[in-house]
């Protein structure tokens, strides 16, 4: 299992969260990795963001060169791959491989999809009151992307929840970029003939998206916002897998879940 500390610590672990202007974002990220270290004690495990808060990605891996590290493991800590894990990290680790070229990065999959967000998806939905009721139809509300394949992939993350019951019906979100907005799809449900709608977070923090995902979905008549998934257990043990994955530890997903 990876949440089993193996016989060596291995690489480090660089983990590149998206970034906020909002504090309780980098509380929540913080929170997420320090669960990851006590699930593997030993483990060198840094957080760097892509914009708004300190460290940098590229910052983390030349201060990780500079102490003498010869390889280590960068993971988007994202749920969607779409343009930050396409385009912008791997600008970065072109950059730090032409600086620092004896430093070996392996370059980890986005978090999402994997089943175990759906669980911490249903945790987070658990813990919130009025939400698992009979009869209730759900919206699972994410950040929303430019890149119709990320959003596909929400498409097909409610789809799966909608399989696993009790749920009368499950729908995608966006909160920006894409259609529909999580007030839009509240209410296209209730058109629809739903009794109870309750929205879930497919958000790793909270912040600018998780207001205005509760702020519309509140105002079309929702009964219930589940929070982000936050530091939830099985979002941490996706971190270590993704983390074992890079380094070859355990045998890749399918090819459409990176």
């Amino acid at each position: 299992m990876s949440d089993e500390a193996p016989d060596t610590p291995g690489a480090p672990l660089v983990a590149v969260a998206h970034g906020s202007a909002d504090a309780r974002s980098a509380r929540a990220v913080e929170a997420l990795f320090e669960r990851v270290r006590a699930m593997r004690p030993g483990l060198d495990v840094r957080v760097a963001y892509l914009d708004h808060v300190a460290p940098g990605a590229e910052d983390a891996l030349t201060g990780l060169a500079a102490e003498g590290a010869g390889e280590a493991v960068v993971l988007p800590a994202l749920l969607t791959a779409a343009y930050h894990s396409r385009v912008d990290l791997p600008a970065v680790l072109d950059r730090v491989r032409e600086s620092c070229p004896w430093l070996r990065v392996h370059y980890g999959a986005t978090l999402g999809p994997h089943p175990l967000l759906l669980d911490a998806v249903e945790r987070r939905l658990a813990q919130t009151p009025r939400a698992r009721r009979a009869g209730t139809s759900l919206v699972l509300a994410s950040a929303g992307s430019s890149h119709a394949g990320a959003n596909a992939v929400i498409a097909r993350a409610a789809a799966d929840l909608e399989g696993r019951g009790p749920w009368e019906r499950v729908v995608p979100a966006f909160a920006s970029a894409a259609s529909p907005t999580p007030g839009e799809a509240v209410a296209d449900l209730y058109a629809g003939g739903a009794s109870r709608v309750a929205v879930a977070d497919y958000l790793l923090a909270p912040g600018y998206f998780a207001d205005r995902v509760a702020e519309q979905a509140f105002a079309a008549g929702a009964v219930a916002v589940s929070p982000a998934l936050g530091d939830a257990p099985e979002v941490a043990e996706v971190v270590l897998r993704r983390y074992d994955e890079a380094l070859g530890r355990v045998p890749l997903p399918d090819a459409a879940a990176r």
